[in-house]
C-alpha cells in the first residue's frame, strides 16, 4: 500500500518536459517548403511576449537586398522562437538567434502564423560570411546534393567549402527552375 501511494505522490510531482525534434531536410526541401526567400541584413531584433506571457518571441527585421521567392517589400520581419525581456530569457535548442548586422539567406514559411517563421529553425538560415579577400560567402548546407546521385553524408568533409553569395544564388534559381519543372 505504500508502495503505490509513494507512486501516486511521486506521479504528481513530476515535471512535464519539453523537447524539440528537427527532422533534416534535404536543400531541395527547405526551398520547396518555402513560401518566401530572401538574402539581406538584419537591421532590428526585438523580443517581447507571446500567447499571453506564456513564451517569448523575438521579432526580427531585415533589410531585404534580394529576393528569390515570394514578396517585394524593402523590408521583411520574421519571428523566431526565445529572446530576453527584461530579467528573463527564453532559449529553444535549434531556433536561430540574431543580431543587427548579421546577414543571410533566409527561407520563410507562412502558412496560419501571423507573421512569417523560418523553415525548420535554423534550417531555413544560411549564414553569410566575409573571408580574408573580402569576398562574402555561404557555407554550403549540409544536405545540399550537388548533382542527382545519392551523396554521402560526412561530418567535416573537405568537399564541403564555403561559396559565393553569387554560386549559391545561381544554385538556388537552378533548384527552383527544377522544382517548378518537376524535374527531381
Amino acid at each position: 500500500m505504500r508502495s503505490m501511494i509513494f507512486c501516486f505522490v511521486l506521479a504528481l510531482l513530476t515535471v512535464p518536459v519539453n523537447a524539440t525534434v528537427v527532422v533534416p531536410a534535404e536543400f531541395r526541401e527547405v526551398v520547396g517548403g518555402s513560401e518566401l526567400i530572401a538574402y539581406g541584413t538584419v537591421v532590428d531584433v526585438r523580443s517581447g511576449w507571446a500567447d499571453g506571457r506564456s513564451r517569448i518571441e523575438s521579432v526580427v527585421t531585415v533589410d531585404v537586398a534580394a529576393w528569390y521567392k515570394g514578396g517585394n517589400e524593402r523590408t521583411l520581419a520574421f519571428v523566431v522562437p526565445g529572446g530576453e525581456v527584461g530579467r528573463y530569457r527564453s532559449v529553444m535548442i535549434g531556433a536561430p538567434v540574431f543580431k543587427p548586422g548579421d546577414q543571410a539567406f533566409l527561407f520563410l514559411k507562412t502558412r496560419g502564423a501571423e507573421r512569417p517563421y523560418v523553415f525548420g529553425l535554423n534550417q531555413g538560415v544560411f549564414r553569410v560570411s566575409v573571408d580574408a579577400n573580402g569576398v562574402r560567402q555561404v557555407t554550403t548546407p549540409l544536405l545540399m546534393a550537388t548533382g542527382d546521385a545519392p551523396e554521402r553524408v560526412q561530418r567535416g568533409a573537405r568537399g564541403r567549402k564555403p561559396i559565393s553569395i553569387d554560386e549559391f544564388g545561381r544554385q538556388l534559381r537552378s533548384v527552383m527552375g527544377a522544382l517548378r519543372t518537376g524535374a527531381q
